[in-house]
């Protein structure tokens, strides 16, 4: 297990370089300058302050240079300065990470427990009413768009029944501490997460329902039945475990793409994440700050691609590692 930890780990950094190397080109064809941006902010447009702000930023020199600057920069764990915001891209980003992880894992988690609570039983009683319900309902949610729900959320259980606060991390001033404190950020957390949970919740629950009645018909399914186990036992340590396999490969993906695609859930409930960042960034062409979030995001997707590697061994034993 190691030895594939070691070579995964390995692949990793070249996929890593390349998405940086990518990322980094991609982001300078853009349009706008953000001298430009700066200068005009600033109220000063004339062309020697925008060629002053290039040559502090270094935005004046051969891309291939700057591309090696970074590349360096990365290499010793530095993300690079934040123009805009005056301060390290790391220190920004440790900053919003946590808040992101708290989102994107509680997100994943409630979406992963019941979609595949769903999934199993619609399985158990395909073709009854339970079955067609959890199937329509799975199928709104999966064709409904987040911000829609995510608004009708804030309407419904903010504004009418005001049980949940509409936006942020924690009220603002109050000053909790302790078991307060995180009961406080829980409470901001309920409608955020569930939205952002409830369209891989649809897909996760689909999914197990489908790999369920593949697996049901399978040859060792009809021997267990044959020799007089009961139904749920069969469900369980049979049919249950061979259909995770594609679930858990598909919840790998959707793990790592979380922490950096929650942008339209952060940004309308005001959590101030790495997505909300990000969206900032890209809209201030701070590039530095920009690359910082995308080179975290894609070590992130990489981790848990090598978790869901190892997770298959856990669901089924008969995986072997390799390379």
């Amino acid at each position: 297990m190691l030895s594939f930890i070691a070579q995964r780990v390995a692949k990793g950094v070249i996929v890593l370089l390349a998405i940086i190397v990518l990322n980094f080109f991609l982001i300078r064809l853009a349009p706008g300058d953000p001298a430009v941006v700066m200068a005009g902010e600033a109220g000063a447009s004339d062309q020697l302050f925008v060629a002053q702000l290039r040559e502090k930023f270094g935005l004046d020199r051969p891309l291939p240079e700057q591309l090696l600057i970074y590349v360096k920069g990365i290499a010793s764990l530095d993300l690079g300065f934040s123009f805009r915001q005056q301060a390290p891209v790391a220190k920004l980003i440790a900053e919003r990470l946590p808040a992101t992880l708290l989102l994107t894992l509680s997100a994943f988690a409630i979406s992963l427990l019941l979609g595949v609570f769903f999934g199993v039983l619609a399985a158990r009683f395909a073709g009854t009413f339970l079955d067609t319900a959890i199937t329509v309902l799975a199928l709104i949610f999966y064709a409904t768009p987040l911000f829609w729900i995510a608004l009708i959320a804030i309407l419904l259980f903010s504004v009418w029944a005001d049980w949940l606060p509409s936006f942020g991390y924690e009220t603002v001033g109050a000053g909790y501490t302790g078991l307060r404190h995180a009961l406080d950020v829980a409470a901001h957390l309920v409608m955020p997460a569930a939205t952002l949970g409830l369209f891989f919740m649809a897909t996760y629950t689909r999914m197990t329902r489908a790999s369920m009645l593949e697996v049901r018909r399978l040859d060792f399914v009809k021997t267990a039945r044959a020799k007089g186990l009961r139904d749920g036992v069969i469900l369980r340590r049979h049919v249950l475990r061979n259909a995770l396999l594609p679930v858990v490969t598909l919840a790998g993906v959707h793990a790592g793409t979380l922490v950096g695609g929650a942008v339209l859930t952060e940004t309308v409930f005001a959590w101030p994440g790495l997505g909300r960042l990000m969206y900032d960034a890209l809209i201030q062409r701070d590039y530095n700050l920009l690359l910082g979030v995308f080179v975290v995001s894609s070590a992130m997707v990489l981790i848990f691609n090598l978790i869901t590697d190892l997770v298959y061994r856990l669901v089924d034993p008969r995986i072997e590692y390799a390379s």
